[in-house]
């Protein structure tokens, strides 16, 4: 979603654990040069010792390079990184805003586990037990997400065709409260599944208002792509999508408990008692560890040679005697056809990276089983990234040759990278949209 556009997501409040719902992956190489070390607080102790159990309620988009005026749709906030010998998540350089809230909450909890000590143990006595009341852990103020109907005795009409804006008709009748997702039309693309990277468009209303919530469909907007039952979503979403075929179009139908809980949404006009519904067409689905397929255009002679091992990384043979390139250079090994990729998206790739002097492989997403995701043009990877996957297209993969200034310069984040090395990726896009 863009800085014009209201965030019907809003902060998350659900944990990610471990690569789940766009993890704060490791970057190809290891962390850029300044990066710094971040404490992750998981959601659950948010959620029941500050009572921030705002169902999709606040948080960065990933790479957390957009200000407040630049929401990102149904995006949680709380990324759990993995390490690796790549190394570095998605956030940039620095506290920032969550920084603050995190470090709030957790002076908040150390301050309260010291007042907790001190009421059981104010009398002196070493027997003295502690009043029940006051330190119990509070109850969690999220009402428990229903289980999901199929049907219901009162649904919304909906007409239009996969991948356009929908008409959705809201009935004069209140809705009963379920949970419900109901598949209007099946497509026959790959089954979603959890973590599996998914991109969907959406058209939305307000049951209680009939007023339209703001669309992927909308002027300057584009899909939303995560990880599916990462929890890092509101459930409308989140649990929507899963057991789906990629190409079906599904009604959702959510009460507050799937999609922002009793409090409700008030910058977008939606109180705490409101029924929204979705209607959610689902573009695409890639398991973790999925890569891309096609007719093959060899490199060009000056260029390292690639070969393909599936699901592993790739070989990388480097040029006998050439000489270190001084420009980035590119070449497109599979030419996909999605949709090109744009500035400021986030894309989701497969990689493996070499040195360029000798092939040998120092970081590959595949030998993790698990795809890389970041914001193109968003300094969150090295340049050659940034200027190399900028314009290429959904379904490619593409051989970069970046040269040492492009890369790690003077500073690599690993021993495995000499300073000063020119480097070669070949890397799978998946999939870009809005995340």
């Amino acid at each position: 979603m863009t800085e014009k556009a209201p965030n019907p997501g809003g902060p998350g409040t659900a944990a990610n654990d471990g690569p789940a719902g766009d993890p704060a992956a490791s970057r190809p190489g290891g962390p850029l040069p300044g990066d710094g070390e971040s404490i992750v607080v998981p959601p659950s102790i948010l959620k029941q010792q500050a009572g921030w159990a705002n169902p999709g309620e606040g948080a960065r988009p990933a790479g957390g390079t957009k200000t407040d005026e630049a929401p990102q749709i149904f995006a949680s906030s709380v990324r759990k990184s993995d390490t690796s010998e790549a190394g570095y998540d998605e956030n940039p350089p620095g506290v920032g805003r969550l920084g603050v809230i995190l470090g709030s909450v957790l002076a908040f909890l150390l301050v309260g586990s010291a007042v907790t000590l001190y009421l059981v143990n104010k009398d002196g006595s070493s027997d003295a037990k502690p009043d029940a009341a006051k330190t119990a852990a509070p109850t969690p103020t999220a009402d428990p997400v229903p289980p999901i109907k199929d049907s219901a005795k009162v649904l919304p009409t909906v007409t239009g065709d996969f991948g356009k804006k929908a008409d959705i008709q809201v009935p004069s009748e209140a809705s009963d409260g379920s949970f419900v997702v109901k598949v209007l039309s099946e497509g026959n693309g790959p089954k979603v599944d959890k973590k599996s990277w998914t991109s969907v468009d959406y058209t939305a209303k307000n049951w209680n208002t009939g007023k339209d919530i703001p669309s992927s469909f909308d002027k300057d907007q584009k899909q939303q792509i995560f990880q599916a039952g990462s929890d890092a979503l509101i459930p409308a979403l989140d649990q929507a999508v899963l057991g789906k075929k990629a190409g079906s179009r599904v009604l959702v139908v959510a009460p507050p408990a799937a999609a922002f809980g009793s409090q409700g949404k008030p910058d977008m006009s939606i109180g705490p008692k409101d029924n929204l519904i979705f209607v959610i067409d689902i573009r695409n689905a890639n398991a973790p560890d999925a890569t891309v397929s096609g007719t093959v255009t060899p490199p060009p002679a000056d260029f390292p040679q690639v070969k393909d091992n599936g699901k592993k990384p790739a070989e990388i043979t480097p040029v006998a005697g050439a000489a270190d390139p001084t420009e980035l250079k590119t070449h497109v090994l599979i030419k996909g056809t999605g949709p090109v990729v744009e500035k400021g998206e986030k894309v989701v790739v497969q990689y493996t990276g070499a040195l360029f002097k000798d092939g040998r492989v120092f970081d590959s997403s595949l030998g993790k089983g698990q795809a890389f995701s970041f914001p193109v043009g968003g300094g969150q990877v090295i340049p050659g990234w940034d200027q190399g996957l900028a314009g290429q297209t959904v379904g490619s993969r593409v051989e970069l040759v970046i040269p040492a200034a492009l890369a790690y310069a003077d500073k690599p984040p690993s021993p495995d990278i000499p300073p000063n090395s020119a480097l070669v990726f070949v890397v799978d896009i998946l999939d870009a949209g809005q995340g």
